[in-house]
């Protein structure tokens, strides 16, 4: 029996010796494409190179994608665990052409892969064309000797693909594979094409139009082909399974799932053990590509998937939380293949027992006060919105798990009395807010807040992204178009850009379109919490609302400030340790080309006291241990070690930055800034200066995730350009008596290296 990971193996090492560039799974949040949530199909990371607009060294490529369909128009969360072929997360197999080969030699190696490679019977297969398409029809007869009647022309639109109303287009061919007769079913096209006998395990997309906007088709210059096989439905074929649930990879986590539960595998709670089984996948997935429970966006999709598996195993009977317990067996299983899922071990495994441990209290008090409203309710009588919100508001009880616990019951919700409380409680929260002072400013964040919601941080992963325009704010107002020259503040729906926070400073860099509008970003900030503002200037064409844009961080300033940030929480234990557990910060200014940190100390550093400090963190540095992160509640981070921040005020949940050897931790911080992998991306490290401070001299505060840093220009700098340095305020509510800082800098700016 062929394994899942043999399967994938052979995939990828067939077409690589058919000349094909085998590239890596590109992360589950695309960069390249604004409108998806997700990477919905193998396809998405190669989208660009079908338009034209982006050249790579290689013509024709092949991957093992992960792919996610639980959000936006790819939505099949309520399926899963209940059907044999619904997943939330899955892997897509693929071949791509750009502009290389086209339909015979697509088809050839199609059919190669399925009756040479994998072995499956011939007279099994039967293929599916689009209806016109007399080409591709002829081809399959010479190629696979298939006869008419194996080769279904289809008029619908399931056999031709478009990428949208316009744009790249072209018809289809699909591979099926026959169950037998044992199976209910009839062949795609028929009347019982809906049964499970007929399998679809691959679709050809032969890429040869170009859709224009008053309905015609013209030709593309350059045929490309586009293809994807599911791997869970391709290995259930091949391991004779006829549920993808039975294939090993599926199996073994359901096993352990069921194990840990101490519980039947294929008893009462069997669809259940098939719902956590595939949701693990979906949010240690969603989870090492840098995505995180919230209540916006990305981050909801995973904590409504994490919700529903642990929704899941609070059925099966599990009192403590379950899913953690299963990240080992899915390592073993996929990690050799995904090492990203062995890198974010530590985050994945802290990030689900959080979750799972507030989830399982939130839970048990909203079923209550479900049950007791719920009673009082006549005959399929629906819930109203105020108390659904209520469960929403007060316990966290999202409003998609009212409904699945009241679908039951044959009851609905009153979702338009549920968003009229949403946006009498958004009306609460801007009256509460106390923001810059600037009522007219804070007004208009907390409008473009309201209509277009949180912006979608991509920065933790990349210093690059697609996005598309949300709004444009010139002189204080929104405006549609901003020409040449324009000071302008513009709103994307998702950026690798920094907001100013931490007493780090924003990202700057570059946004442009295809059609060659450049706004140079020389700032970014964050306004009503977490909405991203992009501060810049028009220097070419004219930037308009809608538009689509590509966002680039200044990498080599996005380096250096990593590095600075990554130098701080180093300097920070370095100086605990030297001169004792009272000292603590008080500020911080995390620029490019310097930092300055703020600690109360009682007096000034000796020369002997520096060069101990320094010493210790050029020894942290030169370690080059992993720089690691994980999600925690404040109070078990802090029980843990982590230094909590002065000032700071911290949500429910909070990014715990660890530096050091598994073994032997050096410094646990919580911290949103962005970090250094590795500690020796750092580089050298050196203290160059100090200035006195005193009760007068306030510190910067760093707010986690919010407030901005006011920066001081240090007086001096030793090392000239490409340095980092930090200055040093004392603690003010230690009285009048001034105190002693210091600044450091790093040796040399070719010595950090890119994070």
């Amino acid at each position: 029996m062929q394994s899942t990971n043999e399967v994938r193996a052979k995939f990828l090492s067939y077409f690589g010796s058919q000349g094909h560039a085998v590239v890596e799974s590109s992360p589950l949040v695309p960069r390249n494409d604004p409108t998806l949530l997700f990477a919905s199909a193998g396809m998405v990371q190669f989208k660009n190179l079908f338009t034209g607009t982006e050249k790579r060294d290689y013509v024709r490529a092949t991957t093992a994608q992960k792919c996610l369909r639980a959000g936006g128009k790819h939505n099949d969360l309520e399926n899963v665990g209940y059907t044999a072929r619904h997943h939330t997360f899955f892997e897509m197999l693929g071949n791509f052409s750009f502009g290389d080969y086209f339909k015979e030699r697509a088809i050839e190696l199609a059919w190669n892969t399925v009756t040479r490679e994998f072995g499956l019977d011939a007279k099994r297969l039967l293929v599916t064309v689009y209806h016109d398409d007399d080409e591709a029809h002829g081809l399959w007869k010479k190629i696979a000797g298939l006869s008419d009647d194996r080769i279904i022309r289809i008029a619908t639109s399931d056999n031709f693909w478009s990428a949208g109303d316009t744009g790249p287009c072209g018809p289809c061919s699909e591979i099926f594979f026959d169950h037998g007769d044992k199976v209910w079913g009839g062949p795609p096209g028929s009347a019982d094409q809906d049964g499970d006998r007929f399998i679809e395990i691959w679709n050809l997309v032969f890429m040869q139009f170009e859709q224009q906007g008053d309905g015609t088709r013209l030709p593309l210059p350059r045929p490309s082909i586009d293809t994807g096989m599911g791997l869970e439905r391709v290995t259930a074929v091949l391991q004779g399974k006829h549920d993808n649930y039975d294939i090993d990879l599926m199996r073994a986590l359901i096993e352990a799932s069921a194990h840990a539960a101490n519980s039947d595998p294929d008893g009462p709670h069997k669809i259940s053990h098939r719902v956590i089984a595939d949701h693990l996948r979906a949010s240690c997935f969603l989870m090492a590509d840098g995505v995180l429970p919230s209540n916006e966006g990305r981050g909801y999709v995973l904590r409504r998937i994490m919700r529903r598996a642990m929704r899941h195993a609070h059925m099966i009977g599990c009192r403590d939380p379950h899913l953690w317990r299963l990240v080992p067996a899915l390592q073993k299983q996929m990690g050799d293949h995904y090492p990203e899922l062995n890198r974010a071990s530590a985050l994945m495994t802290e990030t689900l027992k959080l979750e799972e441990t507030r989830f399982k209290a939130m839970l048990e008090r909203g079923l209550k006060l479900l049950e007791d409203e719920t009673h009082k309710l006549g005959e399929g009588q629906a819930l109203a919105g105020d108390v659904a919100f209520t469960l929403y508001d007060t316990f966290g009880f999202p409003l998609d798990l009212t409904q699945d616990v009241l679908r039951g019951q044959g009851r609905t919700v009153d979702t338009l009395g549920f968003e009229a409380s949403m946006q009498a409680q958004r009306a609460k929260a801007r009256a509460a807010w106390s923001g810059s002072g600037e009522a007219a400013t804070d007004k208009l964040w907390f409008e473009l807040r309201d209509a277009h919601g949180a912006t979608d941080f991509l920065g933790y992963s990349t210093d690059s992204a697609e996005a598309q325009v949300l709004a444009i704010i010139a002189e204080g107002a929104p405006v549609q178009t901003a020409a040449q020259g324009s000071s302008v503040a513009v709103i994307v729906n998702q950026t690798p850009f920094y907001g100013e926070s931490g007493g780090q400073q924003g990202d700057q860099g570059v946004i442009e379109t295809p059609a060659g509008v450049r706004v140079r970003i020389s700032d970014t900030q964050k306004r009503v919490g977490d909405l991203w503002v992009h501060l810049g200037t028009v220097d070419a064409g004219s930037l308009s609302v809608g538009d689509g844009v590509t966002l680039t961080v200044a990498a080599e300033r996005r380096a250096q400030l990593r590095a600075n940030h990554s130098a701080t929480h180093l300097l920070h234990e370095a100086l605990r340790r030297r001169l004792g557990d009272h000292v603590t910060q008080k500020g911080s200014l995390v620029a490019a080309e310097r930092l300055r940190f703020d600690i109360s100390h009682p007096k000034p550093l000796s020369a002997e006291e520096v060069q101990d400090v320094e010493r210790e963190v050029n020894a942290r540095i030169r370690l080059n241990t992993d720089v690691n992160t994980r999600l925690m509640t404040p109070d078990d981070a802090v029980a843990e070690g982590a230094l909590a921040l002065f000032g700071e005020k911290y949500g429910d949940e909070v990014r715990v930055v660890t530096m050091g050897a598994d073994s032997v931790r050096f410094s646990v911080e919580l911290c949103g800034g962005t970090h250094v992998r590795r500690t020796g991306d750092i580089g050298a490290f050196k203290i160059v200066g100090e200035k006195r401070g005193c009760g007068g001299c306030p510190p910067d505060r760093g707010d986690y995730g919010s407030s901005r840093a006011r920066s001081s220009r240090p007086a001096r700098s030793d090392l000239g350009g490409g340095s980092r340095e930090f200055e040093n305020h004392g603690d003010r509510a230690s009285g009048p008596r001034c105190r002693l800082g210091r600044r450091a800098a790093a040796l040399g700016a070719g010595t950090v290296g890119s994070a």
